[in-house]
């Protein structure tokens, strides 16, 4: 006989909490190569930071790299234990990530800011066999932006002049358009 939590036994690593513990040791110590035990050889990786989903864990583990470069310093904290769907499947874990941009940022080739950074985000994990299948990432991109000195600031003068650059060229697109 089969019961409704038997998926979570094949879905979800048997202790979530050193599952999530091994994760952050990846990051926080730099071991790309430890990514490849937390995730399935098809991984989808979609994450704000990248122009499209990362596949496979070569991708992942260049994405890391490249974020190493970009923040040498770059730690990620647990700010609540991880959460498990009904369904078996499903994580979703929050967290907190600190660095300081001292490396370009490739893509798009930022050149380094020396600014810091302090974003907390989402992770919801769609798990098969222990690891991780589909990573989707949540965090406020536009504001790791402005902490990096890349977008202006809301209310700033250079986010006023923005708007003003913005709505002439509505204006002009909508009087072309006629």
């Amino acid at each position: 006989m089969t019961t409704s939590s038997s998926p979570t036994s094949t879905a979800l690593p048997s202790d979530l909490g050193a599952f999530c513990a091994r994760y952050l040791a990846a990051w926080n110590d730099h071991d790309a190569g430890a990514m490849a035990d937390l995730v399935t050889e098809d991984i989808v990786w979609e994450d704000p930071a990248l122009p499209g989903a990362a596949r496979g864990i070569a991708a992942v583990q260049a994405f890391m790299r490249e974020a190493w470069v970009a923040f040498p310093d770059l730690r990620f904290d647990e700010s609540d234990a991880p959460h498990r769907t009904a369904g078996g499947d499903q994580v979703a874990w929050r967290w907190r990530m600190r660095g300081t941009n001292t490396g370009p940022i490739d893509p798009p080739g930022f050149a380094p800011t020396g600014r810091g950074i302090e974003i907390e985000g989402v992770d919801l994990w769609t798990m098969r066999d222990g690891r991780i299948a589909v990573y989707r990432a949540f965090y406020d991109f536009n504001a790791l932006a402005v902490q990096l000195g890349l977008a202006p600031g809301p209310g700033s003068r250079a986010q006023k002049a923005a708007v003003r650059l913005q709505r002439a060229g509505a204006a002009v697109k909508h009087r072309l358009s006629r």
